[in-house]
């Protein structure tokens, strides 16, 4: 029964991810970078500005009080997702299966997907909603708001909610499980099992404690823990710079099929390029705008920047790093193995260049990186089963049965656990972009009106009248704190009064 499913979930995968998503989401890159001006290599500086803006200017400390959360823990929130497995294990299946060409297709799609990315989390932010002391958005909201599309964003709340809850939680547990298992020598059930039931009880204790516990934790453990792993993958670079021209031109050439390496051909390298690298920055696939809506920030704008520099965070940098301590630490002309090749692969590279500790290195990083993640997938699924119902027994349903598929993944095997997140991740994508490609008009005309107040040398505000055209914006009235405090300042500036409609 295990293998007649894994069979028909491998042939929907291949089907999807051979004749569909690539050339979709490459598509969608191009449109998205054409109607924004390329707004994801020309506005980089815009990036690190909002980033790092907190909503009264003061400390991040103050988000509680002030209403949502700040741009910086969103966007922790947001790479607690991103950055985990799918930096580390991820990129080593990419490599096994289609060579160091799948890295190349990595980096093209990271770029192409920044104007994706772009126009999702700025559209999140429009249509956000006020819940208590936070705000909640995302693909379900600006479907329903946005298009009048109800059905469609039930449809897409059960999937996210079923992916990230269940199935990429599962993923993380099982690195977890595969690089702690290498390091201590163990494969038996009884020790996978352990570690399942270890990691459900401290998963339990933070995600019953909400946003703000969740995010807490990833802005101190994401940051950290990523500085950590890109130090030593320099190390691994520095140690072997002298091959590193070669093992760039290994990556082109691969890339384009002009070169075979383990068997991989043109199409492995484009296939598994594209579909590890949105299973790692997850672009177009519609979770970061759920984590970008609960950012305060005082123009909707601002947090698809943000957003965007996630993207090349996540992969242009970590990712590469991966890549970079596999390939300098593998010989690629004899790996030819024909197993999908996990966190394992990292391990073993890494420990080639610098010693057996570095197989307890990737383990430590894997394990903080992984257990974020899982805390960010869970606030991404739980904002879309509150969308559905804000009924508390169905929330505890639902963290009951993420809890179960946390210990799942202990105990399932690898390939099934990838069938299943990138069945999940081709649902999503194909109804977040049936969302946005209608909806770009309005994050063109919101990208308009920041680049005409930064024009006039003023902090970028937005009020929903001077989109007078665009209905159902449920915040953004001047009243919510971030549009408030900024008129404030930008009237103590001015010495005079402004209202919104003098500012488009």
């Amino acid at each position: 029964m295990q293998d007649l499913f894994s069979t028909v979930i491998g042939a929907i995968n291949s089907n999807l991810w051979t004749y569909v998503l690539p050339w979709l989401l490459i598509a969608a890159g191009l449109y998205f970078g054409f109607r924004t001006v390329v707004v994801q290599l020309r506005m980089v500086p815009d990036m690190f500005k909002s980033v790092v803006e907190s909503p009264k200017g003061e400390n991040l400390d103050s988000d509680k009080d002030y209403g949502g959360i700040s741009a910086f823990r969103a966007f922790t929130i947001s790479a607690a997702s991103r950055v985990g497995t799918g930096n580390v294990a991820g990129v080593a299946v990419a490599i096994s299966v289609g060579g160091p060409g799948a890295v190349f297709w990595m980096w093209m799609i990271a770029i192409l997907g920044g104007a994706t990315a772009f126009v999702e989390s700025t559209l999140a932010q429009l249509y956000k909603v006020r819940d208590g002391d936070t705000y909640r958005g995302g693909p379900a909201y600006y479907m329903r708001r946005g298009l009048g599309w109800k059905s469609l964003a039930v449809v897409f709340s059960v999937a996210i909610s079923i992916t990230f809850g269940f199935f990429y939680n599962a993923f993380q547990t099982n690195a977890i499980v595969d690089s702690l298992g290498t390091s201590f020598g163990q494969d038996s059930g009884t020790f996978k099992s352990i570690l399942g039931l270890i990691l459900v009880v401290i998963t339990g204790l933070i995600i019953f404690g909400g946003v703000h516990r969740i995010s807490s934790i990833t802005q101190v453990v994401v940051p950290f823990m990523a500085v950590a792993y890109l130090v030593v993958g320099l190390i691994v670079v520095i140690m072997h710079i002298g091959e590193v021209p070669g093992m760039i031109a290994d990556i082109i050439a691969s890339a384009f099929g002009f070169r075979e390496v383990v068997g991989a051909t043109f199409g492995a390298a484009l296939m598994k390029g594209i579909q590890r690298g949105l299973f790692s920055n997850e672009a177009g696939e519609g979770s970061a705008p759920n984590a970008a809506a609960t950012a305060t920030v005082s123009h909707p704008v601002k947090q698809g920047l943000v957003q965007t520099l996630g993207v090349y965070f996540d992969t242009l940098v970590v990712c590469s790093i991966t890549a970079f301590i596999i390939l300098l630490g593998t010989d690629f002309d004899k790996f030819g193995s024909d197993e999908i090749a996990g966190v394992t692969l990292t391990q073993d590279a890494l420990a080639s260049t610098v010693g057996e500790w570095g197989i307890h290195f990737i383990t430590f990083i894997l394990f903080f990186l992984a257990f974020s993640s899982i805390l960010g997938n869970y606030y991404l699924a739980e904002s879309n089963i509150e969308y559905l119902s804000t009924s508390k027994p169905v929330l505890w349903g639902f963290r009951a049965v993420v809890l179960a598929f946390v210990f799942y993944g202990a105990v399932a095997p690898l390939g099934t656990i990838f069938d299943l997140a990138d069945t999940g991740a081709a649902i999503m994508v194909l109804l977040n972009l049936a969302a946005i490609f209608p909806l770009a008009g309005v994050a063109i005309k919101l990208l308009k009106n920041f680049n005409e107040q930064r024009a006039r040398g003023v902090d970028p505000v937005f009020h929903r009248d001077m989109l007078p055209e665009v209905k159902n914006i449920a915040v953004w009235d001047g009243t919510d704190p971030a549009t408030r405090r900024s008129l404030e300042d930008r009237r103590e500036l001015n010495a005079q009064n402004v209202n919104p409609r003098d500012l488009t």
